[in-house]
């Protein structure tokens, strides 16, 4: 997928003024938000299961090369191929290769943003492999010129139904329809042929568990089954390095939070744990299994100040309740991982110099930290990054200046005290009767868009001494 980070704020921009994005989004909220309140009450002890999956979740990080090595050893043990990519390129690389040896003509797709880093499907494309998409957003991504997925559990959550039923029936050479239950339908009968042609099912993997060699798959619609069990011969896993679990019992831990903090649900509609190919005597599953695992940057994060992220269990939470991304949506980030999430992997993946908006697209209101059902720090993270891109000089001149200018009157309380005295004053001055400033010097990020309250003339301590 193109990195496209760099254009954040122009993104951003045209996204605010789409009121048709607006309104999509609201379902956020609505439905995700409001869903997982009422899900976590399910839970006895929601806090005491979240510092578990910490544990289990750091446990396999910071000895992520045993677990990787043992989940390798049972994989192949039953039958798996368990191969290794350092970059992106290289994954993509291994699939396509996997593809030409077993000469596959076409691959079915069960979700995957592990994928969109790979840029799997161009890649395969190139190589002459056509490739559907099967889970129903991705499929109408893909129909609808190969869009990008704007959201990491819900890829069209940018698109409401009148747009979609505009897609299915230019693509579809079919009536428009407008109920849902029978648009889905339309979709797949459309996609069932699909499912019984296709020689290689490629799915993500939500976790793999090292004591078994087993891939844990979680889906609503069941695609994944028809992509790993029917008939293609061979399944293709794509996942990251960090996704290992040491055990089951970590696995069923981990899935109390993923669903309820993904969509609101108990468990999810499908949950798949696949070990190794068809054994002799089986009827289903695939004759030949690969697991693709790469790193693309995550080693890097191993040790480091960042190294929090590799526990995030992919939920989507944080972007749900972000109110930066509940206006802007995911496309504005420009690479695979929108919201919170994204505005620390992608700086880390891609490097901060291809993402410089990215760390300074949030309020740090906090929230991302609270519904994280592993507890990651994001807000802090953010102003590592920031704290970083201040240090490189990364970013304009006019900013440096003026935290500079902040940072000296800061530490010299004195001086400050008499700075903000002489400030509010003036400020109070400026918003005349109306006692709003409209326009205020080198605040024009604030002021073109909204009116400031003017102050009352006093300083927080003059306030505060004064109800004393």
């Amino acid at each position: 997928m193109q990195i496209q980070s760099m254009h954040f704020k122009a993104r951003a921009g045209e996204r605010l003024a789409d009121v048709r994005l607006q309104n999509n989004l609201k379902k956020l909220s609505t439905k995700f938000v409001t869903g997982r309140a009422s899900a976590i009450m399910e839970l006895d002890d929601f806090e005491g299961t979240r510092d578990a999956a910490v544990e289990m979740r750091m446990r396999a990080i910071e000895n992520l090369d045993v677990w990787l090595d043992t989940f390798e050893k049972e994989a192949s043990r039953r039958g798996a191929t368990v191969l290794y990519a350092e970059s992106a390129a290289d994954a993509s690389r291994l699939v396509v290769e996997i593809a030409r040896k077993h000469e596959i003509k076409k691959a079915i797709k069960s979700k995957s943003m592990v994928s969109e880093e790979m840029a799997l499907n161009q890649a395969l494309e190139a190589a002459g492999v056509q490739v559907v998409e099967t889970d129903l957003g991705e499929y109408i991504l893909q129909i609808n010129g190969n869009e990008a997925p704007s959201h990491i559990i819900a890829p069209v959550v940018h698109k409401d139904k009148e747009e979609i039923s505009d897609l299915f029936a230019r693509v579809h050479k079919r009536p428009r329809l407008t109920d849902i239950p029978a648009m889905t339908r339309e979709a797949r009968e459309i996609l069932r042929p699909q499912f019984l042609s296709a020689d290689m099912g490629i799915t993500g993997g939500n976790f793999i568990i090292a004591e078994t060699g087993s891939v844990a798959i979680v889906t609503n619609e069941g695609n994944e089954g028809m992509c790993t069990i029917l008939p293609p011969k061979v399944h293709v896993v794509v996942t990251g390095i960090e996704k290992v679990l040491p055990t089951l019992e970590d696995l069923a831990t981990v899935m109390r939070l993923l669903p309820r903090s993904a969509t609101g649900q108990s468990i999810s509609n499908y949950f798949s744990l696949l070990t190794g190919p068809r054994a002799e005597g089986e009827q289903d599953g695939p004759q030949h299994m690969y697991f693709v695992l790469i790193d693309g940057g995550r080693t890097g994060l191993i040790g480091g100040e960042f190294q929090d992220m590799l526990r995030c269990i992919r939920c989507g939470a944080c972007m749900n309740h972000c109110p930066v991304y509940q206006k802007i949506g995911g496309h504005s980030y420009g690479w695979v991982y929108p919201g919170p999430m994204g505005s620390v992997l992608t700086p880390a993946y891609v490097g901060i110099e291809n993402a410089l908006d990215l760390p300074q697209a949030s309020t740090l209101c906090g929230e991302c930290e609270v519904v994280c059902p592993v507890k990651i720090p994001l807000p802090g993270l953010m102003r590592k990054l920031r704290e970083e891109q201040f240090a490189k000089q990364l970013r304009p001149p006019m900013e440096r200046l003026g935290l500079r200018a902040w940072a000296y009157f800061a530490k010299r309380p004195a001086l400050y005290h008499l700075a903000t005295k002489a400030g509010v004053r003036v400020m109070r001055i400026m918003g005349g009767s109306k006692k709003s400033i409209s326009r205020l010097p080198f605040a024009g990020g604030w002021t073109d868009y909204r009116d400031i309250p003017a102050p009352s003339g006093k300083t927080f301590r003059e306030l505060y001494k004064q109800r004393k």
